[in-house]
């Protein structure tokens, strides 16, 4: 056990916190909680801790106000959950850090915060004789000397898209041949990888679903610090974020979302003392905990103290106080768990209150550069590393170097460390995953796609089983795609390594047969109809908006508008079709995608009304085609689990699609796979489609989306992880198996991920589905928020795997142009 080496009476003369208060940012001072409150918080959170659960909201923020005597207590809970957690891990009484340079890539910004000295202006910078960016020789000159003094992590720091506010960021990017700012940075990581060996870490703010998955394969990790939830901070005038965009706290938590989403190692934390709430600091450790929870990915939280910097807008404001950033680093610990990485920066903290860090319960110190100041408080130098591990040491735990992905993702490589970076990484990896300080620090090239033996879950040819004849039965499937047995399809799904490679190939040989080499695309624009007539807080979808929706969605280029959702039963029983009419009387020859077979059945008995009568209404309302949503997997048992009981049952299902068909109504038809069905219900599954086909020709297209357990309505109880090795294979032999009857095969780009987009397409797929524009009218009206792939990136997407881009319409006419 580390000994007690600093007391809380050591840094405040206050020997409890009762009667005391502390200010809330908000113009008020909340009062402590009572002698008696707070031991009764202690004790609850004692309970918590040893049951491995947190804290309370109420026990965390009245914990915040611990000082003296209580603040001891509390931080000895926080260091023993700290020490339980560092012994899971392997490494009991270790705090580590990285060996970093600090590569401010540009000090410009489209943001305006008022603490911060780190940005500068376009004037200010052309007066000191400064270019808006590093050029790339600055980049790799750093990049060197910090290689050369044997660091191992580039942190690429910059402002948020300062081609949005400052015309000289756009004129640069454009003369170097970049479109954006996060292009330029992307490029400058691939040569410090292949030019000095350093690991880049990127922080370049808020960033998108495609541009974080864009970046996955030059980075080991990423990182954007949430700061705080409190949204007034960012709406009101004169408040820290007021005047900048990317700092609303719901676009910062998306971003931490679908960085989870993408499996990034992920770098994030909270700012205290710019005039948040108490409240605002347990919210937003507890909107952490849950991100963490849901994805895994929050490989680190950062517990930023407040520095009042000069010639700010807020340098007036008081710094936290020792021991009130101890007891929030404290809660923290608590908050997040024992398995979690609580770092504290050394440099913003006086050398002798470290210990007192130490003791709230920090395992981290975050990089120190033994090179570069830190650009965004260049008052307060790095401590030399010896000093750092000499204070270390004083506390009783020993420094080591880490990388700039923590060890267990180091350790785990894929699917968390992308293929194309995963040898960078590990050739400065101990086998522990922390750092090789012997490891030479050197450049190797880089490749978007790694070699075919690190595609998928594992490289490992599977031993033939018995009477199994693989090159006989990919000979077979050659000569008839979508003639074979159900046991030759089920023996395909189960291919690996070698033979995967060679099943994908099959597939995309059959894809060229039958539909060439192009890859198509669709510009739309999702609408999700539940939330018609609903109040939300962010306003209501009413017919109106709808139509400025489509208005919008036009103007962008968009053919098609998706509408989904089950609409509130409070609203009209002809609301489904009132809805598709607001869009087409603005937007007549939009297409209209609209309402899976459970929405098709509850506008049916709404109106009182038979299927095909109502089917042929919506015709007529302007309704083109159907989404085949909502199949998830044909049986009867799966579909139970998989939706609470809450689905169509499959004969109902697969007569509501027929009858679409039946009324000239074409749809898409889809499989959700990877859950707990086997390679078996696949292939009967595929079979069932291909029959509805040969009944009705009424399916587009064929969609495979694997099952995302952190988005499904309701627990699934064994549900497995799906990996890359049966996405291919599932693509693969649905080609086969859906050839001459459905001809297309569309990759799910928001499930698969880019990398995943990119396999699929060189196995079987044809089609990159819609771009699923948000626009600036009511961008929360669409599902999947946030998530959208421009026809510049899809473009992109069909180079890396050779192939032209061709935009088509919902039914796969060529768009014109």
């Amino acid at each position: 056990m580390p000994a007690k080496l600093l007391t809380v009476t050591d840094v405040s003369p206050r020997a409890s916190a009762a009667g005391s208060s502390m200010p809330q940012g908000d113009g008020s001072d909340a009062p402590a909680p009572t002698p008696e409150r707070m031991v009764q918080a202690l004790a609850s959170a004692r309970r918590a801790a040893d049951a491995g659960l947190p804290p309370g909201r109420a026990d965390a923020e009245a914990l915040l106000h611990a000082r003296g005597d209580d603040l001891d207590d509390l931080l000895e809970i926080a260091g023993r959950l700290r020490e339980e957690g560092l012994e899971r891990a392997g490494r009991p009484g270790v705090i580590t850090y990285s060996r970093k340079v600090f590569i401010p890539l540009t000090h410009l910004c489209q943001d305006r915060c008022h603490y911060c000295i780190f940005v500068q202006t376009p004037g200010k910078l052309a007066k000191a004789g400064i270019s808006p960016f590093l050029s790339e020789e600055e980049v790799l000159e750093i990049a060197r000397q910090g290689a050369a003094m044997g660091c191992k992590e580039a942190l690429f720091t910059l402002g948020d898209r300062p081609e949005n506010r400052w015309s000289v960021a756009r004129e640069w990017l454009a003369e170097h041949g970049y479109a954006s700012t996060l292009e330029y940075m992307r490029a400058m990581a691939i040569r410090v990888l292949e030019e000095t060996g350093l690991l880049p870490h990127l922080n370049p703010g808020v960033m998108s679903w495609s541009e974080l998955q864009r970046l996955r394969p030059v980075a080991p990790s990423m990182g954007m610090m949430l700061e705080t939830t409190s949204v007034r901070l960012w709406a009101e005038k004169g408040q820290a974020h007021y005047g900048s965009p990317d700092k609303d706290p719901a676009v910062r938590l998306r971003v931490i979302d679908d960085a989870g989403r993408s499996r990034i190692p992920f770098t994030t934390g909270v700012l205290l003392g710019i005039g948040e709430t108490v409240h605002d600091r347990v919210d937003a450790l507890f909107a952490l905990r849950d991100a963490q929870q849901r994805w895994g990915h929050v490989q680190e939280v950062i517990v930023q103290n407040f520095r009042a910097k000069d010639a700010t807008a807020m340098m007036h404001r008081p710094d936290l106080a020792p021991d009130e950033y101890a007891a929030a680093v404290a809660v923290s610990r608590l908050v997040l768990g024992a398995d979690a990485r609580v770092q504290a920066p050394p440099n913003l903290t006086d050398p002798d209150e470290l210990a007192l860090l130490i003791r709230a319960g920090i395992d981290d110190w975050g990089g120190v550069s033994p090179l570069t100041p830190d650009h965004v408080n260049p008052e307060r130098p790095w401590p030399q590393i010896d000093e750092l591990s000499r204070l270390t040491a004083h506390s009783g735990f020993r420094l080591r170097e880490r990388l700039t992905a923590h060890p267990h993702f180091v350790r785990a490589g894929e699917p968390w460390i992308d293929p194309a970076v995963l040898p960078h990484l590990r050739a400065l990896a101990d086998d522990d995953g922390l750092a090789d300080e012997a490891a030479p620090v050197t450049g190797r090239p880089w490749v978007l796609e790694a070699p075919a033996d690190l595609r998928g879950a594992s490289a490992r040819r599977r031993a033939p089983g018995p009477g199994e004849d693989w090159d006989g039965l990919i000979r077979r499937a050659r000569r008839d795609p979508a003639g074979l047995g159900d046991a030759d399809y089920v023996a395909l799904l189960s291919a690996d390594g070698d033979r995967l490679e060679e099943l994908a190939a099959l597939a995309d040989d059959v894809r060229r047969d039958l539909v060439g080499d192009e890859i198509t695309h669709v510009v739309n624009r999702n609408i999700d109809s539940s939330l018609l007539g609903r109040p939300l807080q962010h306003g209501e979808l009413t017919l109106g908006l709808v139509a400025e929706i489509a208005e919008e969605a036009a103007a962008l280029g968009a053919t098609e508008i998706c509408v989904q959702g089950r609409v509130d039963g409070a609203m009209p029983a002809s609301a489904y079709l009132e809805l598709v009419r607001a869009i087409r009387a603005r937007r007549p020859r939009l297409h209209v995608h609209a309402y899976r077979p459970l929405e098709l059945l509850d506008g049916a008995r709404r109106m009182g009304m038979p299927l095909p009568e109502y089917l042929a209404e919506l015709r007529a309302a302007g309704v083109g085609t159907v989404p085949g949503t909502g199949a998830r997997l044909l049986d009867d048992r799966i579909r139970g689990v998989l939706s609470g009981g809450t689905e169509l049952p499959v004969a109902d299902w697969v007569a509501t699609i027929e009858s679409a068909h039946r009324a000239g109504l074409r749809s898409t038809a889809t499989m959700v796979y990877g859950h707990i069905e086997s390679a078996a219900d696949q292939v009967r599954h595929l079979r069932m489609l291909a029959a509805i086909q040969r009944r009705t020709g009424g399916f587009t297209e064929f969609i495979a989306m694997p099952f995302v357990v952190q988005d499904s309505p309701v627990h699934v109880a064994g549900a497995r992880t799906v990996d890359l090795r049966e996405s291919r294979a599932v693509h693969a032999v649905a080609r086969l198996m859906l050839a001459g009857s459905i001809d297309h095969i569309q990759a799910a780009w928001t499930k698969l991920g880019l990398r995943g987009t990119r396999l699929v397409l060189s196995g079987g797929a044809d089609d990159l589905g819609g771009v699923l524009i948000d626009g600036e009218v009511a961008p929360w009206a669409g599902p999947e928020q946030g998530r959208v792939l421009s026809v510049a990136e899809m473009r992109r997407v069909a180079e890396e795997v050779g192939r032209p881009l061709v935009q088509r319409t919902t039914t796969y006419e060529r768009v014109p142009g």
